[in-house]
């Protein structure tokens, strides 16, 4: 790059200038009207976007370039976004043709946790920006900044594998590490866990934190923001805020609070169990639609759908906390025109928080202006509805919405109802708002008006009735008169040139005129920028007030959308306590019902008494048998969503629900492996498992599908078992085990809080009808091969599946006594009877008297089933 600095033209070389500065962004170099990229740049952003790949000739040497038009550049900013980049936007800064070279400056850097592009942002979720300062020994400090909003919280993790649990859970978009750390082998394995583009930061970012906060907030101390003690999540939250302005090039004032993360106080939910009970996307597709959040969502703004997104991220543990959110729910559950009419008042706010942020960042415009104006002025009637509201919550969000109608006033007079897209073409402020741009915008806009207005008091004034004013580029602006009318010229007119039929005069005031003229709309777009600027401030010098209204806008939407919710499918208030019980009567799985055909017969609900001490008298681990496609897991997820939705302060799919408080809720659903890692299905469960028993509390919920499956029958049975035995022994903690080792509901002779429960069939012929209901007993069949007829395998293969099943379960051996699993895998000759014996041959008959021996002394209601194991496995051994 020296050489070609050195044989490059002006414009090259101000191009590696600003390139050196930004080497880990791409440049978007603005030349006329397209941004330029050059060299190594070019050869990426042409791969990514799939666009020409050029070349800039200078004698032998070709330099690659491509470009995109400036004004579609905001999506392919967004796909390379995507594609992990960072972009640098390098803007012209001065007028064309006013110096040799067109002075350029990086006027911002987009990276994927940078965004405030409206366009590129989905308006429903959060864009976080993950900031870590690791710690010796494990975990360390947290920041989460939204650039689009301003909000920036702190907290602290113990180790980590909680900061990667914390990092995804808010769904970080880039994560950012000290250089030091980042380059560590800890360092690059949270970067991997997390999954995010990685940016390095110099190491004194994150020293002088509460220095950097405190004169960044204009605070004494920390304190009052409750985040004194975090010195590492400080830490965190300065670098974070140093990347903000350094990336945007301006101050980020918006950022005006900092905030405690949530880290510890509310129902933790893991990355696993996130995915398992599909809350934000669903496992099949990563779509918001089918997920918990998408069927929730009634959100009449942006505002309320990201706060609800956060309530579902971050369910309370308060029970004080949890009532105030069911109150407000609970009234506008109650009220369908209450529910209208707040609904209609919220629909004009719009995303307050992301427009104010473009205004503060300086890359609003006078639409972001127009839409605050809309928005501002749809707050006082809001005010009024929740104002009037019983609940408390509904009340507090109506009290912040007040004290905004001076600045709604301001914008509404002075921006246009339909502003340009930019400061430079004109008409952004609204006509009467300020005297001198009327004046020069009528110029600008009605200069032949003027000039026929002015032609016509000129013929009045002087008597010439053949007087004409008119334009030429070489004197601009003059008078004619005709040699016979030369007698009535006033003395205030100058003599400018003389003609064959005349004289061409100018007046001072024609003069005046002409200058304004010809500058008319470059003092327009001076004096509209001025304006607009002032307008920026008034706006910005109310930021706080401004992210109040927003916050309560989006309380009091995400409210709204939960109640409508709940009345429209007919969910019930839950009662949330302190006790150690889950108690569900008609329980439904929300997502399911909703989807479920018109024509299906409905949702079959179940009912579920879960506690976690006899006291309870429920049972405390409840193992779950039946068929495959029966219903098991639906019964458990729709349990974990009810206890999650109370602990977040809605009403739940169930017509009665009593809810303990869950501080984390665990799920083991389902089978897949990590290849990438190189862990098998069965590592990756075993992996999942250990996380559970080694976390949960007795305050958990825990969901437990096959453990064990990924091995061999005995081994995974022997693991199954001992699981349930220290979920129950050791633990304490309410656990719904679904199985198909149909030996674990032997559990409950031995143990006094373990229940059994099997989710109904019948067959009727040869056909096996799902009940979806859940009754007390044990499974003894799983129906594999009625699954798999559903599924459409060929009836021979169904058929000989059959036969080789009658063969196993009548455990059938071969000659020497060993089990003849091979055997059974072979066609009987046709006509053969079935070997039905379960042992054979003389050679077996002094070893079979001692097993009977044994057998007959064995006490069967005293023996544990993991104990029938070892002796029936001492037998075969015998029998050999």
């Amino acid at each position: 790059m020296a050489e070609i600095a050195t044989q490059a033209t002006p414009m090259m070389r101000q191009y590696l200038e600003m390139k050196s500065r930004y080497p880990d962004a791409l440049l978007f170099f603005r030349l006329g009207d397209f941004y330029e990229l050059f060299l190594d740049d070019a050869r990426q952003a042409a791969e990514t976007l799939q666009i020409t790949l050029t070349s800039r000739s200078k004698g032998d040497d070709k330099i690659p370039m491509c470009g995109v038009p400036y004004h579609a550049a905001r999506g392919y900013v967004a796909r390379l976004l995507e594609a992990g980049f960072k972009v640098a936007i390098c803007d012209q800064v001065e007028e064309p043709g006013k110096s040799a070279l067109v002075k350029r400056e990086v006027t911002r850097v987009v990276t994927p946790g940078m965004v405030l592009d409206d366009q590129v942002l989905d308006p429903r979720e959060a864009s976080f920006l993950g900031a870590v300062a690791l710690a010796e020994g494990g975990g360390g400090g947290i920041a989460l900044l939204d650039a689009s909003t301003g909000a920036l919280g702190c907290g602290e993790a113990g180790t980590d594998a909680r900061l990667v649990d914390e990092l995804r859970r808010a769904g970080v978009r880039e994560l950012l590490l000290a250089r030091g750390a980042a380059r560590t082998p800890r360092g690059e394995a949270l970067a991997r866990a997390v999954g995010a583009p990685v940016s390095e930061r110099d190491d004194a970012d994150f020293e002088r934190a509460s220095e950097k906060l405190c004169r960044h907030l204009r605070v004494a101390g920390l304190d009052g923001f409750g985040v004194g003690d975090l010195g590492p999540g400080l830490a965190a939250a300065a670098a974070a805020l140093t990347y903000l302005q350094d990336t945007q090039r301006a101050a980020p004032i918006h950022v005006d609070r900092l905030s405690r993360l949530p880290v510890e106080d509310v129902l933790v939910l893991d990355e696993s169990t996130r995915q398992n009970l599909e809350i934000e996307r669903t496992q099949l597709g990563g779509k918001r639609k089918g997920s918990l959040l998408g069927l929730l969502d009634r959100s009449a703004t942006p505002l309320g759908g990201r706060r609800l997104a956060e309530w579902l991220r971050y369910p309370l543990r308060d029970v004080p906390a949890i009532e105030a959110r069911l109150d407000a729910v609970g009234e506008l559950f109650g009220s369908t025109l209450l529910r209208d009419d707040l609904a209609e008042r919220l629909r004009p706010v719009g995303d307050l928080e992301r427009l104010l942020s473009r205004l503060a960042l300086r890359q609003g415009n006078a639409r972001d202006l127009r839409a605050l104006a809309v928005g501002l002025g749809a707050l006082p009637p809001l005010a009024d509805a929740l104002e009037g509201a019983a609940a408390a919550r509904l009340r507090a969000a109506g009290a912040a919405l007040r004290g905004l109608e001076e600045l709604a006033a301001l914008l509404g007079a002075a921006v246009a109802d339909e502003p340009p897209p930019t400061l430079k073409e004109g008409g952004m402020i609204r006509r009467g708002y300020d005297a001198e741009l009327d004046r020069i915008a009528t110029i600008a806009e009605d200069g032949k008006g003027y000039i026929a207005r002015l032609e016509q008091e000129e013929r009045a004034r002087t008597g010439i009735g053949s007087l004409k004013v008119r334009y030429n580029r070489v004197f601009g602006y003059y008078i004619e008169v005709t040699k016979a009318n030369l007698h009535l010229v006033p003395p205030d007119y100058q003599r400018r040139q003389t003609t064959v039929g005349g004289e061409r005069f100018i007046t001072p005031a024609l003069k005046e005129f002409e200058e304004q003229v010809l500058t008319a709309e470059e003092r327009r777009f001076a004096l509209e920028e001025q304006l607009f600027e002032r307008l920026r401030e008034a706006v910005v010098s109310r930021a706080g007030a401004l992210r109040n209204a927003a916050s309560a806008v989006a309380d009091a939407d995400a409210l709204l959308s939960l109640a409508r919710v709940a009345a429209e499918r007919g969910y019930a208030r839950p009662v949330v306590d302190d006790s150690e019980v889950l108690e569900i009567e008609d329980g439904r799985h929300p997502v399911v019902e909703a989807m479920l055909p018109a024509d299906s017969g409905g949702f079959v609900p179940n009912d579920l008494a879960l506690g976690s001490s006899a006291a309870d008298g429920a049972g405390q681990l409840l193992v779950i048998t039946g068929p495959n496609m029966a219903g098991k897991s639906t019964v458990m997820r729709q349990a974990a969503l009810i206890a999650l939705l109370a602990q977040v302060g809605s009403f739940v799919p169930a017509r009665r629900a009593r809810v303990g408080l869950v501080d984390r809720i665990f799920t083991r659903v389902g089978a897949s492996d990590d290849l990438a890692r190189g862990r098998s299905t069965f590592m990756v469960e075993m992996t999942e498992t250990a996380a559970i028993l080694h976390n949960a509390t007795r305050r958990s919920l825990v969901v437990l599908d096959e453990i064990g499956r990924g091995t061999s029958t005995f081994d995974g049975l022997s693991i199954a078992w001992a699981v349930a035995e220290h979920l129950h022994d050791e633990t304490g903690c309410r656990t719904l085990f679904a199985t198909h080792y149909h030996e674990l509901t032997d559990l409950a002779r031995e143990r006094p809080r373990v229940k059994n429960l099997t989710v109904a069939v019948r067959e009727v012929g040869d056909r096996v009808v799902f009940l979806r209901k859940l009754v007390q007993g044990g499974a003894s069949r799983s129906y594999g091969i009625e699954v798999a007829k559903l599924a459409g395998l060929p009836a021979e293969v169904l058929a000989r599946a059959r036969e080789i099943l009658r063969n196993l379960e009548s455990l059938e051996v071969d000659d020497s006594g060993h089990a003849a699993i091979s055997r059974s895998g072979r066609k009987r000759p046709a006509g053969a009877a079935p070997q039905l014996a379960l042992f054979a041959g003389p050679a077996t008959d002094q070893k079979l008297e001692e097993v009977a021996r044994e057998l007959r002394a064995l006490d069967v209601d005293a023996l544990r089933p993991l104990d029938a194991l070892n002796l029936l496995a001492g037998w075969k051994a015998k029998l050999r």
